[in-house]
């Protein structure tokens, strides 16, 4: 038989995402059979500036309207739940900015045959190492380190595009929120659920 699809709307800035991805990592290594992975575009702040001024707990305060303080005790523990998924998290160090550039990089690295090393240097970077996400050089850096070009991604039409035709599909299917799983495209799961979750959800896929 054909491997399944899965397909996976994140975003690069997503803390939920990361998890999800460590999430369906564990799901598949559990699953007997095989699978086609792909990771799709979607951006949670289109309109975001390539930098933001302000760090991420001022950010989540005005996105939310809560205070400071408590986007940082909501940051603590985002932190806390990334750690039992073996993750590091510096939020405080994180340095939000527009992802549509990123996400070229991860189109470009589909092409490449190395999507999944892409889209997991790019979070790390962001979330673990505080690397600014929507600056041109550091994404030029970090798509040599893992064998993707960068040149090619930032400036060929044909990624932008693809980003574009993603987020499309996205809205197209009714996603509004990520992470978000297409399996066999049949079956949609919403939100980065335990693996245990997303293996029951793969097995009812197959069966399908």
């Amino acid at each position: 038989m054909a491997p399944l699809s899965i397909e996976v709307w994140s975003d690069v800035v997503c803390p939920w995402c990361y998890v999800g991805k460590r999430r369906i990592e564990k799901a598949v290594e559990s699953f007997p059979h095989e699978v086609d992975l792909r990771w799709r575009s979607f951006e949670l702040d289109p309109g975001a500036p390539p930098q933001r001024e302000h760090s991420s707990a001022e950010h989540l305060a005005s996105k939310y309207g809560m205070s400071v303080e408590q986007a940082e005790a909501s940051n603590a523990q985002m932190t806390e739940l990334a750690a039992s998924e073996g993750l590091e998290y510096h939020m405080d160090r994180t340095r939000g900015g527009n992802s549509f550039q990123a996400h070229r990089l991860i189109q470009r690295a589909l092409e490449d045959g190395h999507q999944d090393a892409m889209k997991e240097r790019l979070m790390r970077a962001y979330f673990t190492e505080g690397e600014a996400i929507g600056d041109r050089d550091t994404l030029v850096r970090l798509a040599g380190e893992v064998g993707v070009d960068a040149e090619a991604a930032l400036t060929d039409a044909t990624y932008a595009e693809a980003v574009r035709a993603d987020e499309e599909l996205a809205a197209r299917i009714g996603i509004r929120g990520v992470p978000f799983f297409v399996l066999g495209r049949r079956y949609g799961v919403s939100g980065a659920q335990p693996a245990e979750v997303l293996v029951q959800a793969l097995d009812k896929a197959w069966a399908a």
